[in-house]
């Protein structure tokens, strides 16, 4: 709990079998946090003004779930967080104020706040923590795609649908995973309307929270209103493990031809693939970082 706010423990259902299951399973849970004043619209507009611009990502989306291409990223030049929320209200947009724990200390003493619980629930550290805020317009959707990280979804205002996907094939190859987890691509990628009998898909309301199994494809439709969410991405030790035999794989398909499978039990194949991971990222130390692969294809400006 945050000193001095006098808030109420904001997950209020863990339980020893959530516990267990946490990032083998789809689970949900109750939470607080879309009490706090924060998420008001003006503290909404406040955060966006006070959050760096130069990283604050614009997106807009077509209504074909199937055409993945439709994703573009766009710039929000120097219209105010008050003028943007407006846009969002009644246009198509999805904001995303990524890593809000590294620019903002309100939400610096949130992650810590989210993260201090998860440990003690799950009794391992949490690491690489990314809070981001996204916001975003009536009837947006985030297309196909997938995270890297485990992630967790707290739902703040507005409803969602998300939809899960088996991590297996048809709905995502070993290869597109691997893609992904070596950079060369940001997430999006082709689905099939037929995939849909076999998705779990939750509506999530203010005050609900889930969290899924990682690399997990999975796609996103608002209801008719703004939505404001929290999205969590974090690793655990196993999790940073599973990342790590990912990258080996993509290095030996690349370079071998090879088609591995994903190790999880200790051994020596585990042992030789999270070496070779670590010598390649070390060798690339020096390589400049990952920048988006979308560039901005438009500019939002205030017509007043």
């Amino acid at each position: 709990m945050l000193k001095g706010t006098g808030a109420s423990p904001f997950l209020l259902d863990w339980t020893p079998d959530k516990a267990r299951r946490f990032g083998d399973d789809i689970l949900t849970f109750r939470h607080s946090l879309h009490e706090r004043p924060l998420f008001t619209d003006e503290g909404l507009a406040s955060v966006i003004d006070r959050y760096p611009r130069e990283k604050l990502g614009v997106f807009t989306m077509g209504e074909d779930l199937t055409d993945w291409t439709s994703w573009r990223r766009g710039s929000a030049g120097t219209v105010s967080g008050e003028r943007l929320l407006q846009m969002v209200q009644a246009g198509r947009l999805w904001l995303n104020l990524r890593d809000t724990n590294q620019h903002l200390p309100e939400f610096a003493d949130l992650c810590i706040e989210i993260s201090t619980d998860k440990e003690k629930a799950l009794g391992r550290p949490i690491l690489k923590r990314d809070l981001g805020l996204l916001i975003s317009s009536p009837n947006a959707q985030v297309l196909y795609h997938l995270d890297v990280p485990l992630s967790s979804l707290w739902q703040i205002r507005g409803q969602k649908h998300l939809s899960l996907y088996p991590r297996s094939e048809p709905y995502v190859s070993d290869a597109e995973i691997e893609r992904f987890v070596m950079r060369e691509g940001e997430g999006q990628f082709a689905y099939d309307t037929a995939w849909d009998d076999a998705a779990t898909t939750i509506t999530l309301n203010p005050g609900d929270m889930v969290t899924w199994r990682q690399n997990a494809p999975h796609q996103v439709a608002n209801g008719p209103m703004m939505n404001v969410s929290l999205s969590m991405e974090f690793m655990t030790p196993a999790a940073i493990v599973r990342a790590n035999v990912i990258y080996a794989n993509g290095v030996l398909r690349r370079r071998l031809g090879w088609s591995p499978r994903v190790q999880t039990r200790p051994g020596p194949t585990l042992a030789a693939k999270l070496a070779l991971a670590r010598a390649v990222k070390a060798a690339q130390a020096r390589k400049p970082v990952y920048t988006p692969i979308l560039k901005p294809s438009f500019v939002l400006e205030d017509q007043g």
